[in-house]
């Protein structure tokens, strides 16, 4: 199975609030922060809520 690189690339200021804690349980705090995750059904509908917030990479 692959893995995804997801990046934060804006703030979670005046985000709601399921935003703000689906990018915490990614992982990710902060702007340019970088998280790798393995591309599972779960992570890809989190990724789908927070989508305009992260930039996501296929990494091997």
């Amino acid at each position: 199975m692959s893995n995804l690189k997801i990046t934060q690339t804006k703030s979670v200021i005046s985000e709601k609030q399921n935003q703000r804690d689906t990018l915490r349980t990614l992982g990710l705090k902060k702007i340019g922060q970088s998280v790798v995750r393995e591309d599972r059904p779960e992570v890809l509908g989190m990724i789908r809520t927070v989508a305009h917030l992260v930039i996501v990479e296929e990494v091997d």
